[in-house]
């Protein structure tokens, strides 16, 4: 114990409430499981219709993929236009296939380096979101693609997340999710696909249960 120039012991204080709080409830590193104690259960929220409308929206488009295609018409024109479609080719592996079509290429016939960009992050977010349903907001914090050669031809993204999204769902809690794309140029050649590598991702996601954001506006509206 610490002691002043007379010799006497100086008691320590206790760490303040608030920082105990945000040491506890405090969000994970990305990709990491989060530690501490659950986060209590969110106030008691009566839905409006306009609530109910979005939920009843995110499920839909969440579970069938004919309603998928619709929303993205609406709220996601460039995604419907550029023809990207899902595929999960292992229990940790999804893909994702851009299709060579005209909206996707620029003028010297080779798909636009802005359209591969753009389309990692939905194609990483629309991962994201088959994965967590509705009941989740997921942002894209932080993209990085690295262009290794042209594409001249449909692209495939194969999508590997670098942690544990199953385990980072079921606490409850907010958290950071990195995600790596490799992203393939498919050549075929006689019914045979044949593919080039032609750029490399790294995105970084935030995923944010709704329940937090109901929970933080009743706490800034409470006097």
């Amino acid at each position: 114990m610490p002691s002043d120039a007379a010799g006497e012991p100086i008691a320590s204080a206790p760490p303040a409430a608030g920082l105990t709080a945000e040491l506890t409830t405090g969000p994970s590193h990305p990709g990491e499981q989060p530690a501490g104690k659950p986060l209590p259960p969110p106030p008691p929220h009566k839905r409006s219709v306009l609530d109910t409308v979005e939920h009843y929206i995110s499920k839909l488009t969440s579970r069938s993929v004919f309603w998928h295609r619709i929303g993205s018409l609406i709220w996601l024109p460039y995604a419907f236009r550029s023809g990207i479609k899902m595929k999960r080719m292992d229990a940790n592996t999804f893909s994702a296939i851009l299709p060579f079509r005209r909206f996707n290429r620029n003028w010297y016939n080779a798909m636009a380096g802005a359209a591969l960009l753009a389309n990692s992050e939905i194609a990483g977010g629309t991962y994201i979101y088959g994965k967590c349903g509705g009941d989740y907001t997921v942002v894209c914090k932080n993209l990085q693609y690295r262009f290794l050669r042209p594409c001249m031809g449909p692209a495939i993204y194969r999508i590997t997340p670098l942690g544990d999204l199953d385990a980072l769902l079921a606490s409850g809690r907010e958290f950071n999710l990195d995600l790596e794309l490799d992203v393939f140029q498919q050549l075929p050649t006689k019914g045979l696909g044949r593919e080039v590598r032609v750029g490399r991702c790294q995105a970084t996601f935030h995923i944010t249960p709704k329940s937090v954001h109901r929970l933080r506006a009743a706490r800034r509206a409470a006097p």
